[in-house]
């Protein structure tokens, strides 16, 4: 790990006007802004930061906190902070291929497949789909990465009668987006977006704190009069962006 600097270059932590906190945020600014920490740079621990510039934890900590609801850097949850890049955006008023969206900032989309089986609809995702309560529906749960960080949770529901193999596809090299518009084209979409707190398991896949804001996105999708699919996406709200353009 790359020392975050000499004592000297902050001198105004001693006796300067603003808080030392403050002063630990300017100092992390001056090396982004500068180019001397890119975007993806690691950025020094806490322990750096408080070894090397004489800082308490408390301070730190707060320093590195407010610097990522301000979205100047991204911390994952036992991996460390880095350097955040603009935020990403998914166009809200269309659907989209969440790999296409990555690869077109020259970033490299990969997944992890977390949940893909039949089950019985409750009654709400039977009201969603146009099924019976119990009913045979189609489930995954896909994790989406960009650049090894985590950006969204697909949790999605499919009609089987519309399409009978989709547990039998491999959405790490498609995604499932990818593959309903193939085999069932969008001719009607619905959508509800609302600012949400993250469940504790999805903190965890997301690699997030429990507090950190989301933005959720309830999709459902038809094609001709078919109901194909409900789905439920979830991005963290430093990490993500909804745009939106009428004509």
């Amino acid at each position: 790990m790359t020392a975050v600097g000499r004592k000297s270059d902050i001198s105004n932590f001693e006796n300067g006007p603003v808080p030392r906190y403050e002063a630990v945020k300017q100092f992390i600014r001056s090396r982004i802004e500068s180019g001397e920490w890119p975007a993806h740079h690691r950025i020094p621990s806490e322990n750096d930061i408080v070894a090397d510039l004489g800082v308490s934890r408390m301070t730190a900590n707060r320093a590195l906190r407010e610097l990522a609801s301000e979205g100047a850097i991204t911390r994952v949850q036992g991996v460390g902070s880095f350097v955040a890049a603009h935020k990403g955006s998914t166009a809200l008023l269309e659907v989209r291929n969440i790999a296409d969206e990555i690869r077109e900032r020259g970033h490299r989309h990969t997944s992890r497949i977390n949940l893909l089986q039949e089950e019985h609809a409750s009654p709400d995702v039977g009201d969603a789909l146009g099924l019976a309560t119990g009913a045979r529906v189609f489930h995954s749960i896909i994790v989406h990465c960009e650049n090894d960080v985590p950006i969204q949770i697909e949790d999605r529901f499919v009609n089987p009668s519309i399409c009978p193999n989709y547990l039998g596809q491999d959405f790490r090299s498609m995604t499932p987006n990818a593959y309903l518009t193939l085999v069932a084209p969008i001719t009607r979409t619905e959508q509800i977006v609302e600012a949400v707190s993250p469940k504790p398991w999805e903190s965890k896949l997301l690699a997030i704190g429990r507090n950190e804001p989301c933005l959720m996105i309830r999709r459902r999708t038809w094609s001709d009069t078919a109901n194909v699919t409900t789905a439920r996406l979830l991005y963290p709200g430093t990490r993500y962006r909804l745009e939106g353009v009428s004509q």
